[in-house]
């Protein structure tokens, strides 16, 4: 983020990072399977032969006490004919026309596909059996105005195993948090192009990382259904709360729309161009992989708000796209947690030893999950920055195509068009660099086909590229971190390699196109 910053920071108001759109999911975990539901039926005394009969009776609990809420506040409660009705919409219009500022808004009944149980009679064994089903029950969609969150929503399935889905924004809970502080600012929808203090309106964003999730959600759930502890008295059965999906957005406010809108079209274009399944996988934190067979997808959209282009992999993705004109947003969105590590003790030994385990849906690991958001806004961020939307090419590479002098030492110039100069500069832009760096051994199994073991050999190949390494440092296109023999790019090496390679690519008829 900060060659992303520094590069336009003539141009750049603030910036501010922070969760955007949070839906979890609450699920009863012992009814999620059948041998859980079983033992539920079991200690509930409920014979298979009875269990539609059981089955609905809960239903019916649980549908009039959520209802009683709105009904008793004069609130509306519409079934929806189509599950393929924008539910936030419809609940929006309502609350524009009823100037609805705290409470419930309505809730919204809809008839849709779950997952549930049945009973099978299997006639060969001649004995009933619970067995897992699609189905369609009725959802019921709450949506009010909540005093610590602005405008929220969630969702129940009325049929086991009473499923929940409650989705929370990030900047609605920060403008409830700024208005408390006094801190002014202008919105558009669910952005802030222009914050009076942005350091403080990130001091106060990052204190969501201190909301119990498992208390807020709980009492959401309570909320939809009251009848819970009566309907599971003496069962202990609560909800497991998971992030079902996550979105992470970084906010670079401009001085001005005409600004963004000048540079954003070409880094947009230019990311669809330059960037291709290495760098992708880079963004969202995996090095690049033969094994992986998935898929990485980008694509670019010109929507009437805004440009948007979008990078997915693993089933997370991050994106950019212009909001409210003034406002660039970098945004990762989390649906595989999986793909990433959680430094963590195994959930089946809370109190034992830690190490890098796969990433929890629950909403243990939600720090985390902010953490490598973050790391992919950065990494995107700086990659943007190496996309110039001014410099001729010419001008860049004039500054690595003469000799320079370092500490009284002269060092040769680059010849970024020899096979042997834009091998270098492809190694040492290698995605898998990026975080991490690299040494004189990374480099030379880049430069060099595999050696054998004669020390001899792997000493001449190791004082070839010293000699490299040095030339490059002399140039400025990479630096050493300080007491390691690790080198990284710097945001000139990371400007003149994405250049050059995009250069190569570049067919006469298109520079034709450009200039006419």
């Amino acid at each position: 983020m900060d060659s992303f910053i520094q590069r336009y920071d003539d141009q750049v108001t603030g910036q501010l990072s922070g969760w955007d759109r949070l839906v979890f999911r609450g699920t009863l975990r012992m009814l999620c399977f059948v041998d859980g539901m079983s033992g539920y039926l079991s200690r509930a005394g409920v014979l298979l032969k009875d269990f539609g009969e059981h089955a609905q009776a809960m239903t019916g609990h649980l549908i009039e006490a959520s209802l009683a809420a709105a009904e008793e506040a004069g609130r509306p409660v519409e079934y929806l004919a189509s599950p393929k009705v924008r539910k936030d919409q419809y609940a929006q219009n309502i609350l524009l026309d009823d100037s609805i500022e705290d409470g419930l808004i309505c809730v919204l009944t809809c008839v849709e596909p779950c997952k549930t149980y049945e009973i099978y009679r299997n006639r060969d064994k001649k004995i009933l059996e619970l067995k897992p089903r699609m189905r369609k029950c009725k959802f019921l969609y709450h949506y009010w105005i909540d005093p610590r969150f602005g405008f929220m929503s969630a969702r129940i399935q009325t049929w086991f195993p009473f499923s929940v889905q409650v989705c929370i924004n990030g900047r609605e809970w920060l403008s409830r948090r700024m208005d408390e502080a006094g801190l002014r600012y202008d919105r558009y929808e669910n952005g802030f192009p222009w914050i009076e203090d942005f350091t403080k309106a990130q001091t106060i964003m990052d204190r969501m990382h201190k909301i119990n999730w498992p208390k807020v959600l709980g009492a959401v759930a309570r909320r939809l259904n009251p009848m819970h502890g009566r309907m599971f008295r003496g069962l202990g059965y609560s909800y497991y709360w998971s992030g079902f999906q996550t979105e992470w957005a970084t906010d670079i406010a401009f001085a001005s729309s005409d600004t963004l809108a000048k540079m954003y079209s070409q880094l947009a274009r230019g990311a669809i161009a330059s960037f291709g399944s290495r760098d992708v996988l880079r963004f969202l934190g995996k090095r690049p992989d033969r094994r992986y067979q998935g898929e990485v997808l980008s694509d670019f959209k010109d929507r009437p708000e805004g440009v948007r282009v979008k990078h997915q992999a693993f089933g997370n993705s991050v994106k950019a796209y212009d909001k409210g004109g003034s406002l660039l947003r970098i945004e990762t969105t989390i649906n595989n947690p999986s793909a990433f590590r959680s430094y963590r003790s195994s959930e089946g030994d809370p109190d034992g030893p830690k190490s890098w385990r796969p990433m929890r849906k629950g909403v243990a690991d939600m720090h985390r999950r902010a953490e490598v958001s973050q790391q992919s806004n950065d990494r995107y961020a700086d990659a943007l920055a190496s996309l110039d939307t001014s410099t001729p090419i010419g001008q860049l590479a004039a500054k690595v195509c003469r000799p320079v002098r370092k500490n009284g030492t002269r060092y040769r110039a680059l010849r970024p068009w020899s096979p042997q100069d834009q091998k270098l500069l492809e190694s040492i832009s290698n995605g898998e660099f990026t975080t991490g760096g690299f040494c004189n051994r990374d480099l030379a199994r880049q430069l060099y086909p595999p050696a054998d073991n004669d020390p001899a050999e792997r000493h001449r190949l190791a004082s070839k590229v010293s000699y490299r390494l040095r030339i490059l440092r002399a140039h400025g296109l990479i630096r050493k971190s300080p007491g390691r023999r690790r080198y990284h790019m710097t945001t000139k090496g990371r400007e003149i390699t994405t250049a050059l390679s995009r250069s190569q690519d570049v067919t006469l008829q298109q520079l034709n196109a450009i200039a006419a």
